[in-house]
């Protein structure tokens, strides 16, 4: 190939690595949860037996459109969002921009994180809750607040923001922002460092809070989302040593007497099992096998 042939290559790659406005690209990954979404409290609001779940389900939404258009101002010019609560079908799709995606339903391998890769630049939480072992918080809880009682990463005790942002750090993707109650938003930042936080409500126990309305929600959202990209030098990678050894406590000790059947699951105590990945793409697979699978799976 002539030199002149090479230049004019060069030159079409990168347009073509560049919307039409000609700002590169940045693009940002969003995992959404529902217990951090402003004036959620109780179950009422979480899912579909709820009498409120319909009217929330807007109001999450609502808080990812606010993340997204938050983001944009700050030059995020591509989004994936992972809908992570719940059923995985909360979100209200048709109310999203065309040119944003959306991962729905489970099981799916990387759990609330599925879809993130290496072409990411950022990742925002939103609709986050604190941990399980977490004293205060509205809905705390680790994956599940009906069986596990903790869950560590390398000895460290860790929520669901942990975890994501660990699995995140794997593809060299930092986190940039989380929104939920004072709690989560606390013990993220003290985890992760000091990224972008929007706090939508106070708790005041696991099912009460003082809230901002949904549209106070979303202004704040929105203005921390739109700050948070701006300020890459916020931005946290939350690496993890490798292999990872991830322990889970169990509010019964049967699921850790049957787990400890397998030849690659240690059993310290009897309401906890240990588990050790080569790194956290192995360990939040084998998480979402130890939440997902039962004999009855159909079809």
């Amino acid at each position: 190939m002539t030199l002149r042939r090479l230049v004019l290559a060069a030159v079409l790659a990168a347009a073509l690595a560049r919307p039409a406005s000609g700002q590169p690209k940045l693009k940002v990954f969003i995992s959404a949860d529902m217990e951090g979404v402003a004036g959620v409290v109780t179950s009422d609001q979480l899912g579909p037996p709820g009498f409120e779940y319909e009217r929330f389900r807007g109001f999450m939404t609502n808080e990812v459109l606010a993340a997204i258009e938050g983001a944009r101002a700050a030059g995020a010019t591509e989004f994936l969002v992972s809908d992570s609560h719940g059923n995985g079908e909360n979100l209200l799709i048709e109310r999203f921009p065309k040119d944003v995606q959306i991962v729905r339903s489970w099981p799916r391998p990387l759990a609330m994180m599925q879809g993130i890769d290496a072409s990411f630049d950022a990742v925002l939480f939103v609709g986050y809750h604190s941990s399980t072992t977490n004293p205060t918080g509205v809905r705390a809880h680790t994956m599940s607040s009906a069986h596990l009682a903790d869950i560590r990463l390398n000895g460290v005790s860790v929520p669901e923001a942990g975890l994501n942002a660990a699995l995140a750090a794997h593809f060299r993707v930092p986190i940039a922002m989380i929104t939920g109650d004072d709690a989560i938003v606390k013990e993220a930042q003290a985890l992760l460092g000091p990224i972008g936080g929007a706090v939508v409500k106070w708790s005041y126990g696991f099912h009460s809070a003082r809230t901002l309305t949904p549209e106070a929600a979303c202004d704040v959202i929105r203005e921390t989302a739109r700050r948070s990209i701006a300020d890459r030098k916020a931005w946290k990678l939350y690496t993890v040593s490798t292999p990872v050894t991830l322990d889970v406590r169990f509010k019964n000790y049967r699921p850790a007497e049957v787990l400890a059947y397998l030849p690659i699951v240690e059993r310290p105590d009897a309401h906890s099992i240990r588990f050790r990945g080569k790194d956290m793409l192995e360990t939040i697979r084998f998480l979402e096998f130890l939440e997902n699978y039962e004999p009855g799976l159909t079809p």
